[in-house]
């Protein structure tokens, strides 16, 4: 089964291959691809930070040829006037039937919503905000935010679990 990821993103992908490698048993290929999500860089709101994911999975499914297709998206929403992180994951069949999950929300401090709301992106002001570089490619602003407890491998892996679950659902009630 060839498997789709609309992502460079290493903890993205890594969180894909951890998922489906230990869930499916048949022999798996992959291929990680840069997609267009169609919404903006920094998404700001839960249907944007879907929308992103849903498109990030059908554009892989249509560009790798693959069985299925993954799409993680990252996102902020606001909530009663308190920026939350937001991410969603999608699967995208060849069928044309997709699943879509939503993973962790906590808050963001104030500090860092104020930059967001300033036009900056979450990844950027993460870095600068722990004089690191390319928080979204390994911890995430998720491990950040919670002192390394969860990092953003396994909150996707947790979206990806959702969406395997759904999948292997569909296929055991839908014939």
């Amino acid at each position: 089964m060839k498997v789709g990821i609309g992502t460079t993103n290493k903890a993205k992908v890594g969180a894909v291959l951890s998922v489906m490698t230990k869930y499916f048993h048949d022999i798996l290929t992959f291929e990680h691809i840069s997609v267009d999500s169609g919404v903006s860089a920094q998404p700001m709101s839960t249907e944007e930070t879907r929308k992103g994911s849903i498109n990030r999975s059908q554009n892989a499914l249509a560009q790798t040829g693959a069985n299925l297709a993954f799409g993680l998206e990252g996102g902020v929403t606001m909530i009663d006037d308190i920026m939350y992180l937001c991410n969603w994951g999608s699967l995208a069949l060849e069928n044309g039937k997709v699943f879509t999950a939503a993973g962790a929300q906590i808050p963001l401090p104030k500090e860092i919503a104020d930059q967001i709301l300033a036009g900056r992106e979450l990844g950027p002001v993460m870095d600068d905000f722990i004089h690191q570089l390319d928080t979204r490619q390994n911890s995430g602003a998720i491990g950040i935010l919670t002192d390394g407890m969860i990092d953003r491998k396994e909150m996707f892996e947790h979206i990806l679990q959702q969406l395997v679950g759904q999948y292997f659902f569909y296929q055991k009630y839908s014939k």
